[in-house]
């Protein structure tokens, strides 16, 4: 250790009003709200990249990063009476990857994997909307969202009609079914028109469950999985409700619908509902990174913090020690979700931040599937939802499945990447949902022959599934905000829902909790009015 302490450079100055450690979107998008609120910022982060649990990796790193956070760090002895330990939890569990061709790490630089991956913007979410108002747009690129579809055990995929346009072109849907989902799609907009308050929805209906509210209305089985699942994207069987860990009501249904609705068509060059990030989601937190640091923030990156500082005295928060042996000092410190001071159970905080998320017991169960064909021919990006029961009959967590090409920079042309993702709280059944929809999708070579299965002759075309060459499953932990001795807090991985409403939401509380009367990301007089889109094709 001796000798390593000097190829790390002293931090100057030494005192801040906020020390951040690691640099995932949580803990980004915070050290930029405090350095536009006039706070005193050190960002570290022991990894040489951007990101920590958000970034966008190679897939070699990928894979290292996953095994590293697998398993549980050794637990330190304290240096002295006023440090504690900063220890590693682990937050990835049961990861197995397969491998069938040599190809996928033969260009393993050419791919940016998502850890936090599927995930999409919504083009009038708020995540859009901070993006705009920050500036930081100007650092990123996106890319168009080509469709989504519903699947099911057979791989069988039914486009999802989101817009009046594509009900009209779906030939999927009878004359009735497009007359009575036209009709509900006019309900949601007259109840959020302020002229005729006459045409808004019952209070009632509003409070019910949004199941029973398309029951009441006419909708088909068929109708309500897709509005339920592929647009208003509840995460469990909204039909059983007795058993339902998250039945959505008709108000936050219709809510999700009208957003969904005001994506359409808000930006040129967007064709559908949804926009992704040239280069992966890694572009997100960095993003913000720039926004800080042109608001003062100071960024080391391969800075490992060892230790937390507390006051002999009081017993307090006071500061960190680096590997280097440099100690810093702040009136507050929040760390990545992977951290925490290694303390007394008597001595943790009893304050809690609620993000809005689950049963900490629950996780969410994430694959990444790399495959030679697109699981469309005419589609490169597109998103596949496998509702409840569809799959097999015990299924009661839905599954998303995102289909990303080279045109937005993740892999190599002839290559494409898949996320996919359920809500679970057991590895094994975990694992059970991501197979079923794999084996759905794609087709899986046998072990020592060249044949496979996934060939679907149950139609005069016979079509041939795309090869799967590569994949990796595993857990991934839910967590909440929270403190672990009194001004220091941590943040949170990556939540289950498919876009970032949740998760910014709940950042903005936090930031509201810990600097009261502050504005949250101060607007930036050299934001855009849209983001920057690419209108063709990167070359990797």
């Amino acid at each position: 250790m001796e000798g390593e302490t000097t190829s790390y450079p002293p931090i100057e100055p030494s005192t801040f009003d906020l020390i951040v450690v690691g640099t995932g979107l949580p803990e980004s998008v915070v050290a930029a709200a405090a350095s536009a609120a006039g706070e005193t910022v050190l960002h570290l982060d022991t990894n040489p990249f951007y990101g920590a649990h958000y970034a966008s990796l190679p897939l070699n790193d990928f894979v290292t990063f996953l095994q590293s956070h697998s398993q549980p760090s050794e637990v330190p002895e304290a240096e002295s009476d006023d440090s504690i330990p900063l220890v590693t939890r682990s937050l990835y569990s049961s990861l197995e990857i397969s491998s069938h061709s040599d190809e996928p790490l033969k260009n393993s630089r050419r791919f940016n994997i998502d850890l936090a991956g599927p995930r999409v913007f919504l083009c009038s979410d708020s995540m859009i909307d901070v993006i705009l108002k920050t500036g930081i747009n100007q650092y990123m690129e996106f890319k168009s969202v080509d469709t989504s579809f519903v699947g099911d055990v057979d791989g069988k995929l039914m486009s999802v009609p989101d817009s009046r346009s594509a009900i009209f072109k779906d030939r999927s849907l009878s004359i009735i079914e497009k007359n009575r989902l036209m009709k509900f799609f006019k309900l949601v907009q007259a109840h959020f028109s302020e002229e005729n308050e006459e045409d808004r929805i019952p209070e009632e209906d509003l409070e019910s469950p949004f199941v029973e509210f398309l029951t009441k209305i006419g909708l088909s089985q068929k109708l309500k999985s897709i509005i339920l699942y592929a647009i208003v994207n509840a995460s469990y069987d909204q039909d059983n409700i007795k058993s339902c860990k998250d039945v959505i009501n008709t108000k936050s249904g219709i809510s999700r619908l009208a957003l969904h609705h005001s994506s359409v068509g808000r930006f040129p060059n967007a064709n559908g509902a949804m926009i992704y990030p040239i280069y992966g989601q890694g572009e997100v937190p960095q993003a913000f990174c720039r926004r800080a640091a042109v608001k003062g923030c100071i960024y080391v990156l391969r800075m490992p913090v060892v230790c937390v500082l507390k006051d002999k005295e009081y017993g307090t928060y006071k500061g960190v020690k680096l590997v280097s042996g440099q100690r810093l000092f702040s009136s507050r410190l929040i760390l990545a979700p992977s951290f925490t001071p290694l303390v007394p159970s008597t001595a943790q905080a009893s304050k809690s931040h609620d993000a809005g998320h689950t049963d900490a017991k629950e996780k969410v169960a994430r694959g990444i599937c790399i495959t030679n064909n697109s699981i469309r021919p005419e589609v490169s990006n597109c998103l596949v939802f496998f509702p409840p029961k569809s799959l097999y009959p015990e299924q009661i967590a839905l599954v998303r499945a995102f289909q990303l090409s080279n045109n937005v920079a993740v892999c190599p042309p002839g290559m494409f990447v898949t996320y996919l993702s359920a809500m679970t709280i057991d590895a094994v059944e975990g694992k059970k949902l991501l197979t079923a929809a794999i084996n759905a999708l794609f087709s899986i070579p046998f072990s020592g022959n060249d044949g496979s299965r996934g060939i679907d002759n149950s139609s005069e075309n016979i079509e041939v599934k795309p090869t799967l060459l590569w994949s990796a499953l595993y857990m991934q932990e839910l967590n909440k905000f929270q403190g672990a001795l009194d001004s220091i807090s941590n943040m949170v991985m990556p939540d289950e829902h498919l876009d970032y409403n949740h998760l910014l939401d709940a950042i903005e509380r936090f930031f509201q909790e810990i600097y009261p009367g502050k504005e949250f990301l101060a607007t930036s007089s050299q934001s855009n009015e849209h983001p920057n889109y690419a209108d063709s094709e990167l070359d990797s």
